[in-house]
């Protein structure tokens, strides 16, 4: 191929390759119009759902047309054997890297369009908690799976590492034992997250008290759980543990609950008078969802004094923790204003005076 301005005579593969370039540009470029479009059509729409997808498929699907363009146009290059064998083993890794990252945005694009779909913060979000969950654990799962499939197809695809591959699969056996003695921990941790992701003891943003903390699901991984604290404070636990050890899910299947509150009193106290208060306590805050509350003795302490429990139902655990904090003031309250006789106090009894001894002095204690 001859130049006649610059004087230049190029190799036939010089003047395809560049033709290759100018192919490849214009697709990009058809590729850059296109997505802007689609941004701008999704723009105007309410939905969320097609930001999302434009957002995460810009980037892979620009790269998956440019390998397509170039896979497609190799053919033709005619270029000397070292050259096109160094094509080759290019597109052979590119392909399926582009591929599995394509793949990969497809995935992570359900998962944020659920997210957006199904809102834990309302107040009934029981089915959007469980449906999050889900597809939470099975995304991460399907991005492990996928990275490893990608991982193993690009080694594939160079000669050297195909054949230590098939060598290693020849004694899989002996192998196979070594490592999964090795990796028994980290498996028995996978295995226990995929299981998580059907039975559902746990889900998203439940509340919880494990190891003697009370908190809320955070985030589930593969092999561990985030639970967070009510101080703010982060409890990452092994996946398996969830499976093995009994543990408290106050929202496994709602989130109201029953609250408690308890008092200490003279066994003198007004109990009835208590009970109308605890009442009109409870239906004048609006933390009380209007379902069930209820006022009793409970139990006589050896300390001669009686518990008194009130019960009251909120709508979640937060709510419920902040009406027994309110109960529970107010009727300390009303006691040491209007009832003080009903605080605790300790009775002594005196001893009688010590009896006379025949001679008019007092007995000599024994």
């Amino acid at each position: 191929m001859h130049i006649p301005y610059l004087d230049i005579d190029l190799p036939d593969w010089a003047g395809k390759l560049g033709g290759v370039l100018a192919f490849v540009l214009l697709l990009s470029l058809v590729h850059r119009i296109l997505f802007a479009a689609l941004r701008r059509l999704a723009g105007r729409t309410a939905t969320k759902t097609d930001d999302i997808l434009i957002a995460r498929l810009d980037r892979p699907s620009f790269w998956l047309v440019i390998v397509i363009a170039l896979a497609a146009s190799g053919p033709g290059l005619d270029l000397p054997r070292y050259w096109e064998t160094i094509w080759q083993r290019v597109l052979g890794l590119l392909t399926p890297g582009i591929f599995g990252w394509m793949l990969l945005a497809g995935l992570t694009a359900y998962r944020d369009i659920s997210e957006v779909r199904f809102d834990i913060t309302a107040a009934d979000n029981l089915r959007a908690r469980r449906r999050r969950t889900r597809i939470g654990i099975l995304h991460r799962i399907g991005v492990f799976v996928l990275i490893l499939i990608t991982a193993m197809m690009m080694l594939m695809s160079i000669p050297s590492v195909r054949t230590i591959g098939v060598t290693l699969a020849a004694s899989a056996g002996v192998a196979g034992l070594a490592i999964g003695a090795a990796a028994q921990p980290a498996l028995k941790n996978l295995i226990a997250g995929i299981q998580m992701a059907f039975t559902e003891p746990i889900r998203i943003d439940d509340v919880v008290i494990i190891d003697s903390e009370w908190g809320r699901i955070e985030d589930i991984r593969l092999t561990y759980v985030v639970v967070r604290i009510w101080d703010d404070r982060r409890l990452v636990v092994p996946v398996s543990k969830f499976l093995e050890n009994s543990f408290q899910n106050w929202t496994r299947e709602t989130s109201a609950l029953l609250g408690s509150v308890f008092w200490y009193l003279d066994p003198a106290a007004d109990v009835a008078r208590i009970r109308v208060k605890l009442e009109e306590v409870v239906r004048a805050s609006p933390r009380w969802d209007q379902r069930f509350f209820n006022c009793q003795v409970t139990d006589s302490k050896q300390d001669g004094l009686m518990e008194v429990r009130g019960l009251m139902t909120a709508k979640d655990a937060s709510t419920a923790f902040d009406l027994r904090c309110e109960v529970r003031e107010a009727i300390y309250a009303f006691i040491r204003d209007e009832m003080p006789e009903a605080l605790p106090r300790t009775r002594i009894m005196p001893a009688p005076p010590p009896s006379p001894s025949p001679t008019g002095l007092p007995s000599a204690p024994r």
